[in-house]
């Protein structure tokens, strides 16, 4: 992977707020659409997710996950030149008690102050997708496979 390259791909992480969410539903892929924010140095996606809704239920009966993150089409523009990255991880709770909790939640309030009134709820916890693998696609011919160290060693630039 290029320099440029790890500079779209952090960029895209950095700048969209919005994965598609796929878990294992009674055996079958399910999908959803999560906000997230990132830990520092490639250490993990934070969702802030329901108890009441599916892929909460899913991702503690079936932790390994995958998430995407793709950049906007723009008018004129091909999808299949679109900057996108999968990620193959495992979705952990983190519940008040863990070490970074408070780091967590710090990052995903700045992301999303609305958030604050999510966390006053009951029903409402933080997960953790540590990412396993990853799959770039910056546009044709682009395509990268990063290992977790190799994504934590880019995001930690």
């Amino acid at each position: 992977m290029t320099p440029a390259q790890a500079l779209v791909l952090k960029s895209l992480l950095e700048d969209q707020s919005v994965a598609a969410l796929a878990t294992l539903q009674e055996g079958a892929p399910a999908l959803s659409m999560v906000p997230y924010a990132l830990l520092p140095h490639g250490k993990g996606f934070i969702l802030h997710v329901s108890g009441m809704a599916a892929h909460t239920a899913q991702m503690r009966a079936h932790p390994s996950v995958s998430l995407m993150v793709m950049a906007p089409l723009k008018p004129g523009e091909s999808p299949l030149a679109l900057p996108r990255v999968s990620v193959q991880g495992v979705a952990r709770p983190w519940g008040t008690d863990a070490p970074d909790y408070a780091l967590a939640k710090s990052l995903y309030q700045a992301r999303f102050p609305e958030s604050e009134m999510t966390f006053a709820l009951g029903d409402f916890s933080i997960f953790v997708v540590e990412p396993r693998s990853l799959r770039f696609v910056g546009g044709f011919g682009q395509a990268h496979t990063l290992s977790a160290q190799e994504f934590a060693s880019l995001m930690g630039n």
